[in-house]
This record gives C-alpha cells, structure tokens and sequence, in this order.
C-alpha cells in the first residue's frame, strides 16, 4: 500500500486533519498515512513549497502527497495531479509544487475531473482523498483528469541577476521554527556568479561577508570563549536544502528572538548580494 502525505495549512484545532484520516482509513483500512505538516501560514504558497520540496525525497517513489492549501478550485485554481520524480501530487494549481518541477520535468499532469464531485468548502476531502485512494489501489492518472499543460509558477522563487552578473537580488521565502530566515538564492547560483570574488551579502542594515556550511562554523576554536562569536551573533550558511540562509546562532524565537525579528525580515523581503 503506498504512503500517503498530507501537507496543509489546517493546524490541529479543527476537525479538518482528522476528518481527511478517517475518510482515507474508510476507503483503505491499511493505509499509510503521514502528516508533513498541517502548521503552514494560512494561503502562504510559498513555505507551503519549501517544505514539500525538502520533504519529499524522504519518501519511496510511488508516495502520494496531498497537499491542502488554497485548493478552493477556481477557473485559474484548477485541481491537478502531477507524477514527478516517481511521485504523485494532488494538489491546486497555484504554484506549490514549482520548486519541484522546475528541476525535475513532470512525467504526467492532469488536471482532475471526476464523476460528481462534491463542490464544497472542503476540496481536499471531497476532491484530493478520492484520487489519492484511486491511486493507492494502483490506478492511472489517465482515469481522474485529462492531460494539462498550463502549470503555474510563482516568480518569488526566481532571484534576480543584475549589473552585469555582480548583483544578485533575492527575497525571503520561508522563516523556521528558529527564526532562521530561507532566502530563494541557491549556492549553485551563487557561485555560478561569484567566480572567486569577495561579496557582501546585505539585508536590511547588517552586511555579511562570509558563508558558512554549518551553524557552527561561526565559532573559532582558536580563540578564547570570551573573544569568539557565539550565541546570539549573525551568520550566513548553506542550510541542508542548499538555500541561502540567515541565522542567529543558538537562537529562539520565543524568547531572545531569532534573525527574522532581530533583522526585521519576513516573507519577500529582499536580500542582496554584491560581488566586489
């Protein structure tokens, strides 16, 4: 039986995570179901992507990832279900799954039609776990939808290149647990422009002029406690999704903050990188 994912901006206080479950359990008593997260911001397409985009790969081919979030169908939100990198994904049409596509070339899209569809407020049961049970007893793409060649992307995920390749201009597009702040510029890209030379890397009043691979490579085992950096300093690093990111090293977002509020960054805000 193939797993089955769920990925939502639902939270736990509703019945809606559960009512999905018991619905799937319904259909497939032996269902394997895993929860991604159902902690995503309300609409926020972006983290939405970046988490399934990092999550994914994680699991055997053939897994089935529903994803719940701005799936109201709409004439310019259709429902779609993607097979890419020997995975299904049932999810809108609104830009969730382009980090995955934009690497990987889809095998098949369509975009889903199946007989007497409930049209309620609450697509992903009505609509999503119906074909994720279809394909979970081993039937086609063919069958729930027509082929569809219209999938949408979202520019956030694009930075741009000026001045002759020294700038990189970057945006915000995911803030963790920690605080720590995801921008959309990947170390391929970077150093694709960097060619040896020195940076700096700027957002908002704070520049930074090194990278690292590691929380805590900020830390200088050659110096005394007292004289190295530490909790509580700024650094840059190639986070595991080969993302740029910001952090504040040890830090929590509850208490003393994190880069995101101690930077006063949030989703889309611009990070810039000049090469000197």
């Amino acid at each position: 039986m193939a797993i089955i994912t769920l990925t939502t901006d639902f939270g736990h206080k509703d019945h809606f995570v559960g009512a999905i479950k018991g619905t799937i359990y319904r259909e497939l008593p032996d269902a394997k179901i895993v929860d991604i997260s159902h902690s995503i911001s309300p609409f926020n397409i972006q983290e939405c992507a970046y988490i399934l985009k990092n999550s994914y790969k994680a699991f055997p081919e053939g897994t089935i990832h529903v994803v719940g979030v701005d799936s109201e169908p709409t004439p310019e939100n259709q429902h779609i279900a993607v097979m890419v990198d020997g995975h299904y994904f049932l999810s809108a049409n609104n830009g969730v799954i382009c980090l995955i596509t934009s690497e990987i070339s889809p095998e098949k899209v369509v975009e889903i039609n199946i007989p007497n569809p409930a049209h309620g407020s609450f697509p992903v049961l009505d609509v999503f776990v119906q074909v994720a049970c279809h394909i979970a007893r081993g039937g086609t793409l063919e069958v729930v939808g027509k082929t569809f060649d219209k999938l949408r992307e979202l520019k956030e995920f694009s930075p741009r290149v000026t001045d002759n390749g020294k700038t990189i201009i970057g945006s915000v597009i995911y803030i963790d647990n920690y605080g720590n702040v995801v921008t959309n510029i990947q170390k391929s890209l970077f150093e694709a422009y960097r060619n040896g030379r020195n940076f700096e890397l700027q957002a908002r009043n704070k520049k930074i002029t090194e990278i690292h691979h590691k929380y805590s490579d900020i830390l200088n085992f050659d110096l005394e406690k007292t004289q190295r950096k530490g909790p509580g300093d700024l650094l840059a690093l190639f986070n595991s999704s080969n993302y740029i990111e910001l952090a504040i090293y040890k830090s929590d977002l509850n208490t003393v903050g994190g880069a995101s509020t101690l930077l006063g960054l949030d989703y889309r805000d611009t990070i810039i990188i000049n090469f000197l």
